[in-house]
């Protein structure tokens, strides 16, 4: 074992709520990070723990720790897992969680503690509205609302008029569903049918059967990890023979890799990331994507995921904001905190793996059309949709 794999190796072994360390516990700026790298969203979790532990040690002249700690996918320890990192550790900032169900527990807690938290979740309702309970929130990526449009939009443009929706039974898939409504409907596209599962489901038959009574001419399947692939897997086992989106919750290898020939043609509107090599050289989104993959291959001998790059975006905005807030406080305190929310809040032009980042006090997202871009899954891959 070589010196950096052994030090990786150290910074990152969590079991439950242990803690794991990237740097000596000297370091003057202290980030808490919170992930599922164990239980059924560690396809999520894992790259994001990965992820974080490859983020910098030293910004704006400061050593930084980041404390990375294991919720198991459940809310309840994510819950847990912050009020140890506000309390016990006094961690300047929070990076994480992976889900969204475990973003909304945490919210209040990260509130009433005035710490600023980097979300790396879909749901938008961890940053709308955006109220006293949100002020210390922001989401690294991107909004569900952008996705929905840039599918419609293609929906349209290709004549669909009818369209069902196969999505989770919980906070994430009612948003989907909230936000589809009055953008469906404005491209003139019906919602026929909507049908919910549950994230542990091992069948979705009896949806599939619903749905396919509808004759849509397609199916918006709004899930995340092995849950898409269900979905993905049951229409085509059903010989459903319209087309089938899925969102950015299966902007991964693992997707087309678990669902086989049944992916493909699959469509879907997700980060540039996923197809990094097919963007145009002058896209400064590009380079630091290709950073961030060299580095982390580097690191662990394979390429990262989308959602690795959620927590290492929200890495890029605090080694933007830390500079800037350090001009006013020392780490450690509240006056540090709170100028290091100002200045997340007054991040511009920060350009990350996914997108670019140009925040606002009504906006804690930041991102605009370059975030997304619609792609296909062609031979096994996905590709940009030319």
């Amino acid at each position: 074992m070589n010196k950096l794999t052994k030090a990786i190796t150290l910074a990152t072994m969590v079991a439950g709520a242990s803690l794991a360390s990237v740097t000596s516990a000297m370091a003057d700026v202290k980030i808490g990070v919170m992930v599922s790298s164990t239980g059924p969203a560690a396809i999520v979790g894992v790259p994001q723990k990965n992820s974080a532990a490859i983020l910098p040690t030293e910004i704006g002249g400061e050593k930084v720790e980041y404390i990375i700690l294991d919720d198991g996918g459940k809310p309840t320890e994510a819950v847990n897992n912050a009020k140890r990192l506000i309390s016990e550790y006094n961690v300047d900032a929070l990076l994480g969680p992976s889900l969204s169900p475990n973003a909304m527990a945490v919210l209040n807690f990260v509130a009433e503690a005035k710490t600023p938290m980097l979300a790396a979740v879909g749901t938008d309702a961890v940053i709308y509205p955006a109220d006293e309970r949100r002020h210390w929130t922001f989401k690294t990526a991107q909004a569900n609302r952008l996705i929905l449009q840039i599918e419609i939009d293609n929906m349209a443009k290709n004549g669909i008029k009818t369209l069902a929706l196969l999505r989770l039974n919980d906070s994430l898939g009612e948003e989907w569903a909230a936000s589809l409504e009055p953008i469906a409907k404005a491209a003139g596209i019906e919602v026929v049918a909507e049908e919910r599962f549950l994230r542990n489901d091992t069948s979705v038959t009896p949806q599939v059967i619903q749905i396919m009574a509808k004759k849509p001419d397609a199916v918006l399947v709004a899930a995340c990890c092995g849950a898409s692939v269900l979905a993905q897997t049951s229409l085509v086992e059903r010989n459903y023979k319209g087309t089938i989106y899925q969102t950015n919750g299966a902007a991964s290898d693992e997707f087309t890799r678990q669902s086989g020939k049944a992916a493909e043609g699959a469509l879907m509107a997700a980060g540039p990331l996923q197809v990094v090599n097919e963007l145009a050289d002058d896209n400064p989104i590009k380079k630091v994507a290709l950073d961030y993959i060299a580095l982390y291959e580097k690191t662990y001998g394979e390429r990262p995921s989308t959602f690795g790059s959620n927590i290492y975006d929200g890495g890029i905005l605090l080694q933007a904001a830390i500079p800037v807030a350090l001009k006013t406080a020392k780490p450690g305190t509240a006056e540090f905190r709170a100028a290091l929310r100002d200045a997340i809040e007054n991040s511009k032009d920060v350009v990350g793996t996914q997108g670019i980042f140009n925040m606002t006090p009504d906006n804690h997202n930041g991102m605009d059309g370059r975030a997304a871009v619609m792609m296909i899954v062609k031979d096994g891959h996905w590709t940009l949709l030319k």
